[in-house]
């Protein structure tokens, strides 16, 4: 599989458990998650049929896994960056990648609208966020036509729920 590709996969009940028992805690070893198996889903397999089906599911893109920090220890925040278009097509990519790669990048994606890139952030600090913008529009402000960007204030919920797997079954 290439980066971009979507996952090719064939859901099957034993896979969408996994999904969910790791989403719910993703510490599980395949061991335990043989016995949660058996108990909550009335499914049998080996530990070994588990790691393998976490492993290809992995190798697939079926999921990914990230280290993300507590937010205890940075600050997040939200930017959105509209464009200049008279210089666009000079240096779009270089800004784009440089982004994309920022240490202090979590999570960036593509959108429609006015701010056409938006990426969530981590900082130890305001300063760090106030430099980093100045350094990105010293960088390429050729491109960047405004970034807007928003603190973001006491992180409410940072997981992804294990029901939202159960609406592989429904495809």
């Amino acid at each position: 599989m290439t980066e971009g590709d979507p996952p090719n996969w064939d859901f099957k009940d034993r896979d969408i458990a996994i999904l969910c028992e790791l989403a719910d805690d993703p510490q599980l070893s395949s061991r335990e998650l043989t016995e949660v198996l058996e108990s909550e889903y009335d499914i049998e397999v080996s530990h070994v049929t588990v790691s393998e089906s976490i492993r290809r599911m992995r190798d697939e893109g079926v999921f990914r896994e990230a280290i993300i920090p507590n937010e205890e220890y940075y600050i997040f925040a939200l930017f959105e960056f509209k464009f200049n278009t008279e210089h666009f097509a000079d240096s779009w990519q270089e800004a784009m990648e440089h982004i994309r790669e920022d240490k202090h990048t979590l999570f960036f994606f593509l959108s429609d609208g006015e701010y056409q890139w938006k990426t969530v952030m981590m900082f130890r600090d305001r300063q760090e966020v106030s430099r980093w913008i100045h350094e990105c529009y010293k960088d390429y402000g050729g491109v960047i036509a405004n970034i807007r960007n928003s603190a973001v204030h006491n992180v409410l919920k940072f997981r992804t729920d294990p029901r939202i797997y159960e609406d592989l079954r429904e495809e």
